[in-house]
């Protein structure tokens, strides 16, 4: 059995430790983002995130990622909430054929985890060993830049909700520490038995 966690999930397999990650991936887990393309390595079409970096599912046997995060293009993202780089290369038209977008978007992925910004120079080196036969590379290239560009505008919304959450943070850690107010007796516990008397004792006006 092999013990292989994937897009967050864990999964004990029965099979070979010396089966192609990209062989499991498609036939005993159903996930078909990553594809067959050359069989070597070379074309980039089976992508995936092995924590984090990318890796070329086809030459890698999958029992050298047990116990490890294995992040497939449908673990990036869903059809309500994609992720920005997917969302960009919707916006960007960045396919034709579309076998190479699997390669493509997890290649991109993994470059804006390393560099937020990069430049155009950065994207077509990280870019270089995919593929893409349909050439789409111009809208491809648009694409990473206007994911970095959407990444961007993510991290400032959420920096700004974080801020925004601050003060009620500290109000909430003020009103923990201040101290308690001091419970109110009822009136009729006030009076002493002296000035109970009085109140008996005193003379009607009636």
């Amino acid at each position: 059995m092999i013990a292989l966690t994937v897009n967050g999930r864990a999964h004990a397999l029965a099979v070979a430790p010396d089966a192609p990650l990209l062989n499991v991936l498609r036939n005993d887990l159903g996930l078909n983002g990553p594809k067959f393309g050359c069989g070597l390595g070379e074309c980039g079409a089976c992508s995936v995130l092995v924590d984090g970096v990318q890796a070329r599912a086809c030459v890698i046997p999958v029992g050298g990622v047990a116990d490890r995060e294995v992040t497939t293009l449908e673990g990036l993202g869903s059809r309500d909430a994609l992720h920005p780089v997917q969302q960009a290369f919707i916006e960007c038209q960045a396919a034709q054929c579309g076998y190479c977008l699997n390669g493509m978007i997890v290649s991109t992925v993994a470059l804006l985890r390393r560099i937020p910004r990069p430049t155009p120079a950065q994207v077509r080196a990280a870019l270089a060993h995919n593929l893409c036969r349909c050439g789409a590379h111009l809208e491809i290239l648009q694409a990473v830049q206007r994911a970095a560009a959407l990444m961007a505008e993510r991290a400032a919304d959420e920096r700004a909700v974080e801020r925004t959450a601050e003060p009620d943070i500290e109000r909430a850690a003020e009103a923990a520490t201040e101290p308690a107010l001091p419970v109110v007796e009822p009136a009729r516990a006030l009076l002493t038995e002296d000035t109970a008397a009085r109140c008996h004792a005193a003379p009607s006006r009636a």
